[in-house]
């Protein structure tokens, strides 16, 4: 999940100039790319000038406002703290657990509000006219690689059924809009990453439910139906509803906007930390349990279960993403697109929404442990996207100099 948040350019970068990137999590100041017509969704890029042949500085924001994009551009790291307090004491997200899976959804569905609030329906359409292949593409690439890894490799570690549901479900969501600024950071194609999250998302209703039937259904029973209806309420009504709300109340949308992305950031961090104290209680259960069986080798029993619990699922989603970045990128080689639309391909299909995992494995499956997979991927996913990103970034594109724009064309 994601929100807006403001980067200032790295000092390794040699150019000066700056656009504003508004995305559901992050805001970001760039270099600015012509592009024909100004796209205005969530994640929005302002600033482009038409008919633009050359780079524009954006004007400045109040230091306030830099100072809530600085706190919303800190994700990572509070995923990975409150991961860390939720092994330690899981207590501390007691309050906010007790009132799951309501509060899950509830949260997630105010994340996805915050995102329709700079969504313009006609803007993305005609964006997706521009480059239809390159889209379509991505998204397909992004329905068809995760979730099959997924199935693989739970069949491969020999998962037991409730974290094999929880991967293929996992591998079965959108793409999640951290990636958008992880594209940015990585010189990838920055608008092909935002349309491709704008488009899964909204296919999400129809495709993650039928998928998970398919790849999940031989484990446990799936409520395809149940799953579909769960995905529009959380994600597709609340988008159209902070639509509708831009067009008909701008003046206080515009107030709302500079801290709906540390809201978003936050509520996404406590979302995906809940939901993994509630299954470190349920391991450290299990461990308690074993150590009261007639088997004297107590070191042995303990060794047992953390390994085939949390070891593998940690393993699993490290080859899950792993395959998502490097087959992302392999595809789209295939398919001939430019570097940087290479990235961005790469990017959007190795990080999944997994807020919306998390909502819907607690909504709809009665074992806790399926949720799981999905509240660590939210913290393993970041660090290895933003680690890519980074690498990416001191290797420029081949194509870099010679394609600036970011107007769809072939190798």
């Amino acid at each position: 999940m994601s929100l807006s948040l403001t980067l200032t350019p790295f000092t390794s970068s040699p150019q000066k100039t700056r656009i504003k990137i508004t995305t559901t999590l992050f805001q970001t100041k760039s270099p600015i790319i012509p592009l024909s017509r100004k796209i205005n969704t969530l994640p929005l890029i302002k600033a482009l000038h038409e008919n633009s042949d050359h780079l524009s500085v954006t004007p400045s924001k109040p230091r306030w406002e830099n100072v809530l994009s600085t706190a919303a551009s800190l994700y990572p790291l509070y995923v990975t703290a409150g991961g860390v307090v939720a092994c330690l004491k899981p207590s501390a997200f007691a309050w906010f657990v007790k009132t799951g899976p309501a509060s899950y959804s509830l949260s997630l569905g105010l994340i996805m509000l915050s995102m329709g609030l700079t969504l313009e329906l006609k803007d993305l359409l005609s964006l997706f006219m521009q480059r239809p292949l390159s889209i379509f593409y991505g998204c397909v690439a992004q329905y068809t690689i995760m979730p099959v890894f997924a199935m693989i490799i739970s069949k491969f570690l020999g998962l037991s059924s409730s974290f094999s549901v929880g991967l293929i479900l996992l591998g079965c969501c959108p793409g999640g809009t951290a990636s958008n600024v992880v594209t940015l950071i990585a010189q990838g194609d920055v608008p092909l990453s935002i349309v491709m999250t704008v488009c899964t998302t909204l296919g999400a209703v129809l495709l993650t439910p039928l998928l998970t039937k398919i790849l999940a259904g031989t484990y446990v029973p799936v409520d395809a139906l149940g799953l579909s209806i769960s995905t529009l309420q959380v994600v597709v009504a609340p988008i159209l509803l902070g639509s509708y709300l831009q067009k008909a109340f701008p003046a206080a949308v515009r107030v709302v906007i500079p801290f709906a992305p540390l809201f978003a950031v936050l509520t996404s961090s406590l979302l995906a930390c809940s939901v993994f104290s509630e299954s470190v209680v349920h391991l450290k259960s299990s461990i308690i349990s074993a150590t009261l069986t007639s088997d004297p080798s107590i070191i042995n029993r303990i060794q047992s279960i953390m390994p085939g619990e949390l070891g593998v699922i940690i393993l699993s989603l490290l080859l899950l993403h792993t395959a998502g970045f490097f087959v992302g990128y392999i595809s789209a080689t295939i398919g001939g697109f430019k570097e940087v639309q290479r990235r961005a391909i790469s990017i959007e299909v190795g990080m999944q929404n997994s807020s919306l995992g998390v909502v819907l494995a607690t909504s709809h499956f009665t074992s806790p442990m399926v949720a799981l997979p999905p509240a660590m991927s939210a913290v393993i996913m970041n660090i290895m996207g933003s680690s890519l990103g980074f690498i990416w970034r001191y290797i420029d594109p081949s194509d870099s100099k010679t394609s600036p724009k970011i107007a769809e064309k072939r190798a």
